[in-house]
């Protein structure tokens, strides 16, 4: 194997755009590539190592389903199973219909639609968000801020009927804290980091915090189709800011977002992903999750007809299988060298996580830049590491 083109790739970014990223690769079983670029503080010219955490945002979604996809094995729900019978508030639910007018639901949210992203909820409900935050003095319990979307919001659609990306994964999360009797980040932390040795992620920084975390950034644009890119792309169209370390989906130290709230290494988060493309079983030995769970994830579970709401330009040629995308067609202009059945996702600033079971392939990704332009660096990124191989 030969990294070359990936490394060359992320220095690429960095002299154009990217303040800095770091990439690390496992292949069957062990660590076969680990690459920093950049700069974690691009103003002060502090180098990045690699060592640095990140906000990974909606790269927790995949940690998540795995939490989730843990306690089905176990036989306390099936993909039917309405959510009202762990959360009540979501019984007799109201959602618009294809006039725009206020209905009853045919048919409840299920624990399908809420790994799927087809329950009808979105991102967002800033009044409930608000009342919700005044109401805990600034710091909402995940379960709370779940029972109070039930409670208040319309669904945006009859659940089931197409694809919306959503708050579904916080409420999978509530779920999980609803059956196992304690905090999501708690769960987590016993039942997929422990076990798999990740000591470095968590979900809210920890107050005797020894590590770095990279600074945060932005790409500001003024338009919404920037410059088409070709060979060593210009940054003409927008700016590379500096943004505020923290996440604004996570609202304040109660709340474990399952859908966007971990904080973690390269090097750490990829020993979960090197668990999904060894049948469950992480570095150590330890079993997270079977095999028999990680091809349901993988699997595309919604239709084309369903699926077509969701345009981003870097899921060409991906279906939506439980919480990730996944692999199934090169043939409608992805031209990716990607296998059938790789699957992962991305993050609002930046990270990206890699899995292929068939290569025995784990491949976490973060430049720490929110409006990451994933349109352009997925692909790419993806395509190099595949010829490396």
């Amino acid at each position: 194997m030969n990294f070359a083109n990936v490394r060359n790739f992320m220095d690429r970014l960095c002299d154009w755009l990217m303040p800095g990223n770091v990439c690390v690769i496992y292949k069957d079983g062990k660590k076969v590539f680990e690459y920093a670029a950049g700069f974690s503080d691009k103003e002060e010219q502090v180098k990045m190592t690699g060592a640095e955490h990140f906000n990974i945002y909606s790269c927790t979604k995949p940690a998540t389903v795995t939490a989730a996809m843990q306690l089905f094995e176990k036989g306390y729900f099936l993909m039917s199973t309405p959510v009202y019978e762990f959360i009540p508030e979501f019984r007799d639910m109201k959602c618009l219909d294809e006039n725009g007018n206020v209905a009853e639901c045919k048919n409840p949210i299920t624990m399908f639609n809420l790994f799927t992203m087809t329950s009808g909820l979105l991102y967002g409900y800033p009044k409930t968000l608000a009342e919700m935050k005044e109401k805990f003095n600034g710091n909402v319990p995940t379960l709370e801020f779940v029972k109070a979307i039930a409670k208040n919001e319309v669904l945006s659609f009859q659940p089931g009927t197409r694809f919306q990306y959503s708050y579904s994964h916080d409420v999978l999360a509530a779920v999980i804290e609803v059956i196992s009797g304690m905090r999501f980040s708690e769960y987590m932390r016993r039942n997929i980091f422990e076990p798999l040795g990740m000591y470095k992620t968590f979900f809210h920084t920890p107050e005797n915090f020894d590590g770095v975390m990279a600074k945060q950034y932005i790409y500001k644009v003024t338009e919404t189709d920037i410059v088409k890119l070709q060979g060593t792309p210009v940054n003409e169209q927008g700016v590379l800011e500096r943004a505020d370390w923290g996440n604004n989906l996570v609202y304040g130290d109660d709340y474990d977002s399952g859908g966007a709230g971990i904080i973690t290494t390269m090097d750490d988060y990829v020993l979960l992903m090197h668990a999904l493309c060894n049948d469950g079983y992480g570095t150590n030995g330890e079993r997270i999750i079977s095999k028999a769970s990680i091809e349901l994830m993988r699997t595309p579970h919604i239709t084309q007809e369903q699926f077509k709401y969701c345009t981003w330009g870097n899921m060409v040629g991906y279906a939506y299988g439980l919480g990730v995308r996944t692999m199934y067609d090169k043939t409608i202009g992805s031209g990716s060298l990607s296998n059938y059945g790789e699957f992962g996702w991305g993050g609002a600033a930046g990270a990206s996580v890699f899995v292929d079971p068939k290569e025995r392939l784990a491949v976490s990704y973060a430049h720490h830049m929110l409006n990451p332009l994933e349109w352009y660096y997925q692909p790419r990124l993806r395509n190099a590491i595949y010829s490396s191989l």
